[in-house]
Protein backbone atom coordinates (compact mmCIF):
# COMPACT_ATOMS: atom_id res chain seq x y z
CA UNK A 1 0.00 0.00 0.00
CA UNK A 2 1.48 3.87 -0.70
CA UNK A 3 -0.12 6.23 0.87
CA UNK A 4 -0.01 9.72 -0.43
CA UNK A 5 -0.65 12.70 1.73
CA UNK A 6 -1.74 15.88 -0.85
CA UNK A 7 -2.40 18.66 2.63
CA UNK A 8 -4.86 18.45 5.50
CA UNK A 9 -7.14 14.92 5.08
CA UNK A 10 -7.32 14.94 1.53
CA UNK A 11 -5.25 11.40 0.63
CA UNK A 12 -4.44 9.21 -2.33
CA UNK A 13 -4.21 4.99 -1.54
CA UNK A 14 -2.89 2.70 -4.18
CA UNK A 15 -3.85 -0.85 -2.78
CA UNK A 16 -5.02 -3.64 -5.11
CA UNK A 17 -4.55 -2.41 -8.37
CA UNK A 18 -6.56 0.81 -7.36
CA UNK A 19 -6.30 4.40 -6.41
CA UNK A 20 -8.63 5.79 -4.03
CA UNK A 21 -8.59 9.66 -3.37
CA UNK A 22 -9.72 10.51 0.06
CA UNK A 23 -11.67 13.70 0.67
CA UNK A 24 -10.39 16.31 -2.25
CA UNK A 25 -9.72 19.64 -1.20
CA UNK A 26 -7.87 20.86 -4.15
CA UNK A 27 -8.16 24.51 -4.05
CA UNK A 28 -5.28 27.37 -3.72
CA UNK A 29 -4.03 28.54 -0.79
CA UNK A 30 -6.43 31.30 0.70
CA UNK A 31 -9.32 29.88 -1.22
CA UNK A 32 -11.53 29.44 1.55
CA UNK A 33 -12.72 31.41 5.23
CA UNK A 34 -10.88 31.46 7.82
CA UNK A 35 -12.57 28.57 10.52
CA UNK A 36 -10.14 30.54 13.23
CA UNK A 37 -10.07 34.21 12.80
CA UNK A 38 -6.33 33.82 11.37
CA UNK A 39 -5.78 33.71 8.15
CA UNK A 40 -8.03 32.21 5.18
CA UNK A 41 -7.82 28.42 4.39
CA UNK A 42 -6.05 26.86 3.31
CA UNK A 43 -3.17 28.30 4.58
CA UNK A 44 -0.25 26.36 2.55
CA UNK A 45 -0.94 25.34 -1.24
CA UNK A 46 -1.40 22.04 -2.85
CA UNK A 47 2.13 20.33 -3.65
CA UNK A 48 0.77 19.16 -6.58
CA UNK A 49 -1.25 20.08 -9.16
CA UNK A 50 -4.85 19.06 -9.05
CA UNK A 51 -4.94 16.99 -12.26
CA UNK A 52 -1.65 15.14 -10.69
CA UNK A 53 -3.66 14.58 -7.93
CA UNK A 54 -6.46 12.99 -9.90
CA UNK A 55 -4.34 11.07 -12.16
CA UNK A 56 -4.88 7.17 -12.26
CA UNK A 57 -8.13 8.04 -9.56
CA UNK A 58 -10.41 4.95 -9.86
CA UNK A 59 -12.57 5.53 -6.49
CA UNK A 60 -13.46 8.62 -4.22
CA UNK A 61 -14.33 8.90 -1.14
CA UNK A 62 -15.96 11.99 0.44
CA UNK A 63 -16.45 11.59 4.16
CA UNK A 64 -18.60 14.58 4.72
CA UNK A 65 -18.89 17.56 3.05
CA UNK A 66 -17.49 20.02 5.01
CA UNK A 67 -15.25 22.53 2.70
CA UNK A 68 -12.06 21.27 4.25
CA UNK A 69 -12.94 17.66 2.34
CA UNK A 70 -14.69 18.61 -0.55
CA UNK A 71 -13.89 22.18 -2.02
CA UNK A 72 -15.18 24.08 -4.64
CA UNK A 73 -12.04 23.27 -6.55
CA UNK A 74 -12.47 19.31 -6.39
CA UNK A 75 -16.00 19.84 -7.75
CA UNK A 76 -15.00 21.40 -10.53
CA UNK A 77 -11.86 18.76 -10.98
CA UNK A 78 -13.80 15.69 -10.09
CA UNK A 79 -14.53 13.65 -12.91
CA UNK A 80 -18.23 12.56 -12.51
CA UNK A 81 -18.11 9.12 -13.67
CA UNK A 82 -16.02 7.89 -11.00
CA UNK A 83 -17.30 5.86 -8.22
CA UNK A 84 -17.94 7.32 -5.05
CA UNK A 85 -18.29 6.40 -1.18
CA UNK A 86 -20.10 8.87 1.28
CA UNK A 87 -21.57 8.52 4.78
CA UNK A 88 -25.76 8.00 4.55
CA UNK A 89 -27.36 11.51 4.41
CA UNK A 90 -24.86 13.08 1.59
CA UNK A 91 -25.96 11.06 -1.54
CA UNK A 92 -28.55 13.52 -2.69
CA UNK A 93 -26.13 16.36 -2.59
CA UNK A 94 -23.40 14.57 -4.64
CA UNK A 95 -26.14 13.22 -7.21
CA UNK A 96 -26.98 17.09 -7.19
CA UNK A 97 -23.37 17.89 -8.19
CA UNK A 98 -23.62 15.46 -11.39
CA UNK A 99 -21.82 12.26 -9.77
CA UNK A 100 -23.53 9.96 -11.29
CA UNK A 101 -22.09 6.51 -9.06
CA UNK A 102 -22.52 7.90 -5.37
CA UNK A 103 -23.22 5.25 -3.02
CA UNK A 104 -23.55 5.67 0.65
CA UNK A 105 -21.28 3.17 2.88
CA UNK A 106 -24.44 1.83 5.02
CA UNK A 107 -22.18 -0.57 6.49
CA UNK A 108 -20.20 -2.95 4.57
CA UNK A 109 -19.48 -3.23 0.96
CA UNK A 110 -17.00 -4.72 -1.51
CA UNK A 111 -16.16 -2.36 -4.17
CA UNK A 112 -12.96 -2.94 -7.30
CA UNK A 113 -11.77 -5.55 -4.72
CA UNK A 114 -11.77 -3.30 -1.48
CA UNK A 115 -13.77 -4.15 1.38
CA UNK A 116 -15.14 -0.98 3.45
CA UNK A 117 -16.24 -0.62 6.17
CA UNK A 118 -18.28 2.49 7.80
CA UNK A 119 -16.83 3.28 11.81
CA UNK A 120 -18.28 5.85 14.34
CA UNK A 121 -16.63 8.73 14.84
CA UNK A 122 -17.62 12.16 16.71
CA UNK A 123 -16.43 15.48 15.31
CA UNK A 124 -16.16 17.54 18.57
CA UNK A 125 -18.62 17.30 21.75
CA UNK A 126 -21.45 18.61 23.05
CA UNK A 127 -23.42 21.85 21.68
CA UNK A 128 -20.43 21.75 18.81
CA UNK A 129 -20.76 18.24 17.91
CA UNK A 130 -24.38 19.11 17.15
CA UNK A 131 -23.18 22.03 15.11
CA UNK A 132 -20.79 19.89 12.98
CA UNK A 133 -22.73 17.61 11.97
CA UNK A 134 -21.70 13.53 10.72
CA UNK A 135 -18.47 12.64 9.98
CA UNK A 136 -17.50 8.84 8.63
CA UNK A 137 -14.31 7.17 9.43
CA UNK A 138 -14.16 3.73 7.60
CA UNK A 139 -11.66 0.68 7.68
CA UNK A 140 -10.27 -0.60 4.34
CA UNK A 141 -9.03 -4.34 3.59
CA UNK A 142 -7.96 -5.60 0.34
CA UNK A 143 -5.93 -8.90 -0.34
CA UNK A 144 -2.30 -8.97 0.12
CA UNK A 145 -2.73 -5.66 1.78
CA UNK A 146 -2.22 -4.04 5.20
CA UNK A 147 -5.36 -3.43 6.97
CA UNK A 148 -5.95 0.30 7.38
CA UNK A 149 -8.78 2.51 9.89
CA UNK A 150 -9.02 5.50 8.63
CA UNK A 151 -10.78 7.29 11.72
CA UNK A 152 -11.83 10.64 10.04
CA UNK A 153 -13.08 13.74 11.87
CA UNK A 154 -13.49 12.79 15.18
CA UNK A 155 -12.06 12.78 18.52
CA UNK A 156 -11.01 9.96 20.39
CA UNK A 157 -14.17 8.40 22.14
CA UNK A 158 -14.77 4.99 23.40
CA UNK A 159 -16.29 3.87 19.72
CA UNK A 160 -12.46 4.74 17.83
CA UNK A 161 -10.79 2.77 21.18
CA UNK A 162 -13.63 -0.10 20.15
CA UNK A 163 -13.00 0.07 16.59
CA UNK A 164 -9.03 -0.23 17.46
CA UNK A 165 -9.66 -3.29 19.53
CA UNK A 166 -12.14 -5.20 17.34
CA UNK A 167 -10.39 -4.69 14.01
CA UNK A 168 -6.65 -4.33 14.94
CA UNK A 169 -5.69 -2.60 11.76
CA UNK A 170 -2.22 -2.50 10.60
CA UNK A 171 -2.48 1.04 9.87
CA UNK A 172 -4.71 4.00 11.61
CA UNK A 173 -4.91 7.20 9.86
CA UNK A 174 -5.51 9.85 12.46
CA UNK A 175 -6.80 13.44 11.87
CA UNK A 176 -4.30 15.21 14.41
CA UNK A 177 -4.48 18.90 13.89
CA UNK A 178 -6.46 19.74 17.05
CA UNK A 179 -8.70 21.49 15.50
CA UNK A 180 -11.15 23.67 18.23
CA UNK A 181 -14.13 25.56 17.92
CA UNK A 182 -15.16 28.17 21.17
CA UNK A 183 -12.23 25.46 22.83
CA UNK A 184 -13.72 22.37 21.91
CA UNK A 185 -11.25 19.95 20.12
CA UNK A 186 -13.03 18.65 16.98
CA UNK A 187 -10.60 16.13 15.69
CA UNK A 188 -7.44 14.68 17.69
CA UNK A 189 -4.60 16.46 19.26
CA UNK A 190 -0.97 15.13 19.95
CA UNK A 191 -2.29 14.09 23.52
CA UNK A 192 -4.90 12.12 21.52
CA UNK A 193 -2.91 10.53 19.03
CA UNK A 194 -0.42 9.46 21.61
CA UNK A 195 -3.54 7.66 23.51
CA UNK A 196 -4.17 5.91 20.15
CA UNK A 197 -0.70 4.81 19.73
CA UNK A 198 -1.48 3.17 23.20
CA UNK A 199 -4.65 1.37 22.20
CA UNK A 200 -2.87 0.40 18.83
CA UNK A 201 0.61 -0.91 20.64
CA UNK A 202 1.27 -3.36 16.84
CA UNK A 203 -0.27 -0.45 14.43
CA UNK A 204 1.36 2.36 12.47
CA UNK A 205 -0.09 5.69 13.19
CA UNK A 206 -0.17 7.99 10.29
CA UNK A 207 -1.05 11.69 11.20
CA UNK A 208 -2.69 13.75 8.97
CA UNK A 209 -5.01 17.28 8.77
CA UNK A 210 -1.80 19.30 10.04
CA UNK A 211 -0.86 22.30 9.59
CA UNK A 212 -2.85 23.61 6.53
CA UNK A 213 -6.09 24.70 8.39
CA UNK A 214 -5.92 28.26 10.71
CA UNK A 215 -7.78 26.26 13.59
CA UNK A 216 -5.52 23.52 14.00
CA UNK A 217 -3.29 24.61 16.95
CA UNK A 218 -0.92 21.04 16.86
CA UNK A 219 1.99 21.27 14.76
CA UNK A 220 4.17 18.45 13.42
CA UNK A 221 6.77 19.20 15.82
CA UNK A 222 4.44 19.14 18.77
CA UNK A 223 3.25 15.41 17.62
CA UNK A 224 6.15 13.98 17.37
CA UNK A 225 7.87 15.77 20.73
CA UNK A 226 4.72 14.19 22.78
CA UNK A 227 4.98 10.48 20.92
CA UNK A 228 8.82 10.88 21.59
CA UNK A 229 8.48 11.95 25.15
CA UNK A 230 5.49 9.14 25.31
CA UNK A 231 7.81 6.43 24.05
CA UNK A 232 5.79 5.83 21.54
CA UNK A 233 7.45 7.72 18.13
CA UNK A 234 9.06 4.36 16.10
CA UNK A 235 5.21 3.94 15.15
CA UNK A 236 4.13 6.91 14.02
CA UNK A 237 4.60 8.21 10.91
CA UNK A 238 4.05 12.69 9.92
CA UNK A 239 4.17 12.77 6.45
CA UNK A 240 4.85 16.08 4.82
CA UNK A 241 2.46 17.38 2.48
CA UNK A 242 2.90 15.84 -1.02
CA UNK A 243 4.93 12.49 0.61
CA UNK A 244 4.62 9.05 -0.15
CA UNK A 245 4.37 6.31 2.37
CA UNK A 246 4.92 2.69 1.82
CA UNK A 247 3.04 0.74 4.42
CA UNK A 248 3.71 -3.52 4.72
Amino acid sequence: MNLTLLRNATLRLELAGQTVLIDPMLGERHTLPSFGGLEANPTVPLPVPPDAALHGVTLLVVSHLHPDHLDAAALAALPRDLPLLCQPGDEATLRGHGFQHVTPLQDSLTLQGLTFTRTVGEHGSGEILSRMGHAMGFTLRAPGEPSLYWAGDTVLIPAVRETIAREQPDVIVTHSGGAALGGTLIIMDAAQTVDVLRAAPDATVVAVHLESLDHCATTRADLRNAAQAAGVAARLLVPQDGETLTLA
